[in-house]
């Protein structure tokens, strides 16, 4: 399927691994013009590399910056001559027991996976709806569905940007602006083996034995792949995607047990 969005740019965050680069990665497949964005510059140089190799791929320009502050977020924007498609994505914060946090660990996970997303969709909407398209999409996690009780963190702060996607995407739709997220359930990706770590350290178990016991747990008997992930990604940044709007779409191998 041609999904219509060939040479249109796209500002994907935390793009250098992942479900940011799965993304980045199904987009340039897509031939989009591509600024990906994250902190550590040899692992976001790597993956320009990477996506400069990818047939019909635009233009790749990486940006080390944390999108999380101000200046980080000028200097993203400022690299991308025309925001069509934009993927927010930002690191979780750490699990842990909701009483062990003080007011600063609340409000760094507010900034990181609330606000930041917020600020980048306000810097960047009107012009899309002036454009006539225009195709953002959360990274969130499916915690906004099922919270998950040693993540009380995340499980606040994007379920924040939830309710305020839910509102601003009926009002953007006629314009051919859609919002909406993205829910991962349990990909292989570094966030993930490092929840393990935690959540095993706490049982006294391996991470190894602490990782089966979550494979077992999924229908799909798997973990996800960060390559699946993009691809449902790359298709609601696309032109065949401008009826579904203010959705928030669970990727979980089945994990999530409930009807709706």
């Amino acid at each position: 399927m041609d999904l219509g969005i060939s040479g249109r740019w796209a500002l994907v965050c935390g793009a250098s691994k992942g479900l940011g680069l799965g993304c980045a990665q199904a987009l340039a497949h897509e031939g989009v013009n591509l600024v990906i964005v994250a902190r550590g510059e040899a692992a976001l140089q790597a993956a320009a590399a990477q996506l400069r190799t990818v047939p019909g791929v635009g233009e790749v320009r990486a940006v080390a910056a944390d999108v999380t502050t101000e200046q980080g977020r000028a200097l993203a924007l400022a690299a991308c001559p025309q925001v069509d498609i934009l993927v927010t994505n930002a690191g979780g914060p750490p699990p842990g027991d909701f009483r062990t946090f003080e007011r600063a660990d609340w409000i760094a996970a507010i900034d990181a996976n609330m606000l930041a997303p917020i600020a980048l969709i306000r810097a960047t909407v009107d012009a899309m709806i002036a454009r006539g398209f225009g195709r953002i999409v959360n990274i969130t996690s499916s915690a906004v569905k099922a919270p998950i009780d040693s993540l009380a963190l995340s499980n606040g702060a994007r379920s924040g940007l939830t309710g305020f996607v839910a509102g601003l995407s009926r009002r953007t739709v006629a314009h051919n602006v859609t919002l909406n997220n993205l829910l991962p359930g349990q990909f292989d990706t570094d966030r993930l083996r490092g929840n393990f770590a935690h959540a095993a350290a706490q049982q006294g178990i391996g991470d190894a034995a602490f990782a089966e016991q979550k494979r077992k747990a999924i229908p799909a008997g798997r973990f996800g792949q960060a390559d699946e992930f993009g691809a449902a990604c790359a298709f609601l940044c696309s032109a065949r995607a401008g009826y579904i709007t203010g959705q928030n779409l669970l990727i979980d191998g089945g994990a999530y047990p409930g009807t709706f």
